[in-house]
């Protein structure tokens, strides 16, 4: 776990005097903004993505795919406009000969950091990779090898990891490759998100132990299928860990980008914990986001659901259980399961979720710390945590510059007096403005004034 910097920016995390009740408009998801605009980008026409995330990580994405070539032109909407189906911000997305000599700052996102090395190979012209200092101890080694394999020339200094250059040659011949990615399902999403632009497209075989979070897998193959592309993949009877990807064109289409759903998650467990009510709109009915299993896994630990067509609103009982869950296929939700827990009522064990070691830090030790020193019990086990409630108390919750870590602190904080919230503004990674929209959402259940 890369330790925290000292931080002066303290955020008193509110603590709720009653019950929430609240309508909280959650920004588009990062997950389908960043694969929207790589598709967009290798489109054969121009394409639109409406209602995108405007975040660290989706600027990021946008800026380096300019620096390619690519032209992305933002508009705004007037405020009726924004209210109307796919209204709101739109960037329109106009596919250009990809070109080097360039440099992409990847912050410290992992789909830019893993997305873009297969763009930066199709391009004419050396592209080097650079980001923030705990983005050179994320893991991209498997990415790095396939493109070798796939015909790409990367100079890493024999890292396997950030910085590195890729040395683009205007194609990449593709075919197959044997890829482990065991430690990022990123790996096979780079891969594939590219591939129709590869000369033989690509055969993606998994080789290693278990995928992690193959929700965005298969988030990756429908955004392909949906621009054209021809994708076999092991649920539609192909073999086991192999997705196949044809060559060929990708078509310019009108996306209008759902509600990150993984980023709903602390305004859903603000029902859970203060037994209140929060509805999010636009909540899809079908989709492959992680964020669509907070349903069940906050109704087992302790509320209950309804989804309409305005949304969904989820309604805390007052009380909150613990729960045995494997995470594997939606880790990034683990942050926000750990604070429930360690409020409820009974005993937690989360699962499958090692790979967590190898985020945006360790999370599973940054966990069981800051956990541990508000007072809470938690044991990092090989594959998760293990949480046995106790009295907690205020103190210092550091984030570790980690989005996902700061909301859970938040989580905490309504219902442990004094929570100070290191370095809040880490949230912008993904969700913009988040201390304003957690205050809005408590309005009248914020306790005014802190106990000294």
């Amino acid at each position: 776990m890369t330790e925290s910097p000292a931080h002066p920016a303290l955020w008193p995390a509110p603590l709720a005097a009653g019950a929430v009740d609240a309508t909280v408009t959650v920004p588009g998801s990062k997950s389908v903004t960043n694969r929207g605009l790589v598709l967009a980008a290798l489109s054969s026409e121009p394409g639109w993505l409406r209602r995108p995330l405007r975040s660290r990580d989706t600027l990021l994405m946008a800026e380096a795919l300019r620096t390619l070539g690519v032209g992305i032109e933002e508009t705004a909407s007037s405020s009726s406009a924004a209210a109307q189906p796919g209204g709101g911000e739109a960037w329109r997305i106009i596919p250009a000969g990809l070109h080097g000599p360039a440099t992409i700052d990847v912050g410290n996102a992992g789909t830019v950091m893993r997305f873009l090395p297969p763009v930066a190979a199709l391009a004419d012209g050396p592209v080097r990779f650079d980001g923030d200092p705990r983005s050179y101890e994320r893991p991209l080694g498997g990415v790095i090898d396939a493109l070798r394999a796939l015909g790409a020339r990367i100079d890493d200094d024999n890292r396997g990891a950030l910085p590195m250059t890729v040395f683009g040659s205007g194609g990449l011949d593709g075919g197959p490759v044997e890829i482990d990615a065991s430690s990022s399902s990123q790996f096979v999403s780079a891969l594939l998100l590219s591939a129709p632009r590869f000369n033989q497209g690509v055969e993606v075989r998994h080789v290693g132990a278990a995928l992690p979070s193959m929700p965005h897998i298969r988030m990756t193959v429908d955004m392909l299928r949906s621009v054209g592309a021809q994708v076999d993949t092991p649920e539609a009877g192909g073999e086991p860990n192999v997705w196949r990807v044809t060559p060929g064109a990708l078509l310019g289409r009108d996306l209008v980008v759902e509600p990150d759903l993984s980023n709903a998650q602390p305004f859903l467990a603000a029902a859970l914990v203060t037994g209140g009510r929060v509805t999010i709109p636009d909540w899809p009915a079908h989709t492959t986001q992680p964020g669509d299993a907070l349903r069940e896994i906050f109704t087992t630990m302790g509320g209950s659901c309804e989804l309409t067509e305005q949304g969904l609103t989820f309604t805390g009982s007052g009380r909150i259980h613990g729960i045995d869950v494997d995470l594997g296929e939606v880790g990034e939700l683990t942050p926000g399961i750990a604070a429930v827990a360690a409020l409820a009522d009974s005993p937690s064990t989360l699962r499958g979720v090692a790979h967590l070691r190898l985020h945006e830090t360790d999370r599973l030790a940054a966990l069981t710390k800051e956990l541990g020193e508000l007072g809470g019990d938690v044991t990092e086990t090989a594959d998760g945590l293990h949480i046995r409630p106790r009295p907690l108390h205020g103190g210092i919750f550091h984030t570790y510059e980690d989005h996902r870590l700061a909301t859970a602190a938040a989580v905490i904080g309504l219902a442990v007096d004094g929570v100070e919230v290191e370095n809040v503004a880490t949230t912008a990674k993904t969700l913009p403005d988040f201390p304003a929209m957690w205050t809005d959402m408590l309005g009248p259940a914020a306790v005014p004034a802190r106990r000294a």
